[in-house]
Parts: C-alpha cells; structure tokens; sequence
C-alpha cells in the first residue's frame, strides 16, 4: 500500500515516535507499504516554523534528510494537484492539509492522518 503520512505524522516518526498513534506506527513500519512525504509538509514546516508555531520547531532541511535517510520518497507539488484543491469541499481550512488531500486523490495514495476534520474528506484518506 503507498501512504502518504501528513505533517504532523512526518515530525513525530522522525523526532517523537512515541506520539505517533499505534495504528500509525504499524502502518509506517510495515516493509510492504511504500511511504511518501510530500513537498507541501514541507513546505508548511519552513512556514509555520518562521511564524514560531509550537509543535514546528524542527528545521525543514531535517526534517527532508531523515526521511530520505529512511527510504520515504518524496511527492512534489504538480498543477494537477492544485487544481484537484479546486473541487474539494470546505470541510478543512487549512491549506496545506488541503493539498495533502488532493494530492493522495490524484496520486491514489492513502493519505494518513490524526486530524479529525481532515478525515472528513471523502477519497483516500484515513484516520490513525
């Protein structure tokens, strides 16, 4: 299965993986999934990082290195993604998490997540 963990997921498997939930964790440690990280977290890290969000402290360059270091591949940003954002519904205000969201319905990727409203979204995306 190709899982596409978001970015609150992402920072906790390379700094606290204790956070991350169980189902999470088995998931992300099974060798028969293939794991992804897209270029909007990030993007969102080096933002909200700038802004002084707590929970964003982690340097973004990092955070990319460890997750390459683990075999995560990275999913760019295409136009096809952007303009999936376009037909989705405003369940979620967040932009990024939006993209996320477009991203596994065009990339048929399942989008792993432990926000609520983000799971909301019809398509590939699954609560942990």
């Amino acid at each position: 299965m190709r899982l596409l963990p978001d970015t609150h997921l992402l920072l906790w498997a390379v700094g606290r993986v204790a956070r991350l939930p169980p189902s999470a964790r088995e998931l992300m440690a099974d060798p028969g999934n293939k794991l992804f990280f897209s270029a909007v977290s990030i993007w969102e890290i080096a933002i909200k990082r700038s802004l002084g969000r707590p929970g964003f402290a982690t340097d973004p360059r990092l955070v990319r290195s460890e997750l390459l270091a683990q075999d995560y591949e990275e999913l760019p940003i295409t136009s096809d993604h952007g303009v999936a954002v376009d037909g989705l519904p405003y369940i979620h205000k967040d932009p990024f998490g939006r993209l996320l969201v477009a991203q596994a319905m065009v990339e048929g990727i399942l989008l792993l997540t432990s926000d609520p409203r983000l799971a909301r979204y019809p398509g590939p995306v699954r609560k942990v």
